[in-house]
């Protein structure tokens, strides 16, 4: 095992990851930001998944947390906040 894995204290950065699985016209959709990537969907439901995400990390940090800080029922309530109606 290397040394330098097996002394690192750090923990591994959290990842969001979206997957649409309606997408019918043969395009692969993929869009990858730091915190989070979205692979498939149709355009509405990629574009849906696009927006709710963004504008749950722009709440994220405008309350100073990200996803290594931020509780899993908060982040949870975030993102139902965020989807369009």
């Amino acid at each position: 095992m290397d040394r330098a894995l097996e002394n690192s204290n750090t923990t591994p950065n959290k990842h969001l990851l979206g997957i649409g699985l309606d997408c019918e016209d043969g395009h692969k959709r993929i869009t990858q930001a730091e915190d989070f990537s979205i692979i498939g969907g149709s355009e509405e439901t990629h574009d849906c998944m696009t927006e709710t995400l963004c504008k749950t990390f722009e709440d994220l940090k405008s309350t100073g947390k990200n996803l290594n800080t931020v509780e899993s029922e908060q982040l949870t309530d975030l993102i139902h906040k965020n989807m369009p109606q």
